[in-house]
């Protein structure tokens, strides 16, 4: 799967958070000052071509939708950068937020009440 650039994945981002949208709904959830209507169409193109967004025809409009989910995307650019960054290892990954000062308590204790629940459906698998 191709990553999205920086401007892919903001028009994607509203995609996602929208689901079904023309041209028109992608350009307004743009801040002030908004890019180009063509500039926003040429990165919804690539979109289509790259096969990250689909679209049904209305006439000469267009509706499009995402063709892959948020998470989808989200889960295989997080493999890729654990294994470019980390060696392909979750505990390394692990080790590196565990690790950031920014993260409070709370954060910490839901990151390991997950990590908890997780290890758990896997006892249960096995078993």
């Amino acid at each position: 799967m191709n990553e999205l650039t920086k401007a892919e994945e903001q028009v994607m981002k509203y995609v996602w958070k929208l689901e079904k949208v023309f041209l028109k709904d992608i350009v307004d959830q743009f801040p002030e000052p908004k890019p180009a209507y063509t500039t926003i169409s040429t990165v919804v193109r690539v979109l289509v071509k790259k096969g990250f967004l689909k679209f049904d025809t209305y006439g000469k409009i267009r509706q499009y939708y995402p063709a892959i989910s948020k998470e989808v995307y989200f889960r295989k650019h997080m493999k890729g950068l654990v294994g470019n960054f980390f060696s392909g290892s979750a505990s390394k990954f692990t080790s590196f937020f565990a690790s950031d000062e920014d993260l409070n308590l709370t954060e910490l204790e839901k990151m390991k009440k997950m990590i908890e629940e997780k290890i758990e459906q896997l006892k249960d698998k096995n078993e």
